[in-house]
């Protein structure tokens, strides 16, 4: 309760930043015609980016997982790759390569293909673990390879959709730098900006809640349209893979279209990052190890923080579920829900009000990173808790071990895998943390984001090369797992 309570801070500096400023002030600051443009920029953003994100995400799987496509583990592999280079590096290798792109458009272009992997991920998995008997059976009365997709397949993969898309709308709500370089402006990038021209003022508390507020529309619109339909099946289903679908005359324009998404998502940042590469110089390189030890220490420190603080609400909530269990865990997510720069004002005001001696530390830094991440620890440490026996406990008490003994013996060794993923996931999410940081982090301090973001934001695209592929190679190993535990889920 008290970790519940300390997760609660940035949705209590969204009340009390309301309550403060008083109605007539709030008014003011809101009801102008700049907020109309901002609340016009971040809804269209919205609204366009999750449908098209949602397409190109269960187009590829279904391409992939369901067809003959040529190749499709090639593919597969590479629809996901976009995911290991953060949105604000993606953002600079175009504005690097396209100088002019700026926008609506071009915030839509980045944005989609950046953050198609998050729902191309969940709806792979789905339909790994669909039972190909229902295809089957569509086919048998009839319909073909498109009414089965669009009438069997399609509904079975809406829990993956509303997923995706509400982790792509949180995603979209909460972007900094790949908008900001692209020179798009939404509540996020002029919340950062209020925030540098006033320090923690009314202004930049009025947006705050502004874009709180739409974050919980974008909550309670998921969990509508969610509702309280079931997708288990009982039995294990049929044995044997499901039957794939020919792509038949469509095939070379299949295959084209994934070339020209896979080069435009990963292929063209990845080939400015390395062309502004071969023009540093060693003066650019320098600073790089310091900026990655850095960013090793918070990221680390970040992560064991978080599995700290997840261990035991998911051993509560795996071991003994009921209605508190699913309160501690629902005010995480609701506190995770809110973005980085939401949280960040949040530490800002709380430090500055009642612990003046945090004010820019690391203490404060880390704290954000849990704040922000601790649904990635949360869900593995608690899967990894609910796949343990508690006879293995229950057999190591019978040998006349204490509980605390039994646990400490039996199942945390079992469970060192799932903590292990967890606080990788954190780890590889704090060290690509751009707003948050550049926000709490002590003066001086320096990490690979934001060795990049004042480089790129500089326009000196060289020297923020080393970092943007520095940045990159540290979101591999994240990728990597992801992929690998939805490659491991088998059909039937």
């Amino acid at each position: 309760m008290l970790f519940a309570a300390a997760a609660l801070i940035p949705l209590g500096y969204v009340m009390l930043a309301a309550f403060d400023m008083g109605w007539a002030q709030f008014a003011e600051l809101v009801f102008r015609p700049r907020v109309g443009e901002l609340l016009t920029n971040t809804v269209l953003l919205v609204l366009l980016g999750v449908p098209f994100t949602v397409i190109l995400g269960v187009g590829g799987a279904w391409l992939v997982e369901r067809t003959d496509l040529p190749a499709r583990r090639v593919f597969a592999v590479l629809l996901v790759v976009p995911l290991t280079i953060p949105a604000f590096v993606a953002s600079y290798g175009w504005a690097s390569a396209i100088p002019s792109i700026h926008g609506l458009g071009g915030g839509l272009l980045v944005a989609t293909l950046a953050y198609y992997p998050l729902v191309y991920l969940p709806a792979l998995a789905t339909l790994r673990g669909l039972d190909p008997a229902l295809e089957e059976s569509a086919r048998s009365l009839g319909m073909n390879g498109w009414r089965v997709f669009i009438r069997v397949v399609l509904p079975q993969l809406r829990l993956a959709m509303l997923g995706g898309g509400l982790v792509v709308a949180l995603h979209l709500l909460a972007e900094y730098g790949a908008f900001a370089f692209l020179r798009f402006e939404t509540f996020t990038t002029a919340i950062v900006v209020a925030y540098q021209a006033t320090f923690a003022g009314p202004n930049a508390a009025a947006l705050g809640v502004v874009l709180a507020g739409l974050c919980f529309v974008v909550l309670v619109i998921e969990a509508a349209a969610r509702g309280r339909l079931r997708y288990a099946r009982v039995g294990s289903g049929t044995p044997h893979p499901a039957s794939r679908v020919a792509l038949g005359r469509a095939t070379p324009f299949v295959v084209a279209a994934l070339v020209v998404l896979v080069g435009a998502a990963a292929a063209v940042p990845l080939t400015n990052v390395a062309r502004w590469l071969f023009a540093t110089d060693a003066a650019d390189w320098q600073p790089l190890l310091g900026a990655t030890w850095q960013t090793v220490l918070l990221s680390v420190a970040g992560a064991l923080a978080a599995i700290v603080v997840a261990l035991p609400i998911a051993w509560i909530s795996a071991r003994y579920p009921g209605r508190t269990a699913r309160a501690l865990e629902g005010t995480y997510y609701v506190a995770s829900s809110l973005p980085a720069i939401i949280v960040a004002l949040a530490l800002v005001t709380f430090t500055l009000r009642v612990i003046p001696v945090m004010y820019q530390t690391v203490a404060t830094v880390v704290a954000a990173y849990v704040l922000i991440f601790l649904p990635r620890a949360l869900v593995s440490v608690r899967a990894g808790i609910a796949q343990i026996p508690e006879n293995l406990e229950e057999v190591a008490r019978s040998l006349g071990v204490s509980p605390l003994v039994a646990k400490g013996r039996v199942t945390m060794p079992l469970l060192v895998p799932s903590l292990a993923a967890g606080a990788a996931l954190v780890a590889l999410g704090a060290a690509n943390e751009l707003t948050a940081t550049l926000l709490l982090a002590p003066t001086g301090t320096r990490t690979v984001a934001t060795g990049f973001w004042a480089a790129a934001s500089a326009i000196e695209y060289a020297a923020a090369a080393p970092y943007a592929l520095t940045l990159v190679l540290l979101s591999v190993p994240a990728v990597v797992l992801m992929f690998a535990q939805v490659k491991a889920r088998r059909s039937g």
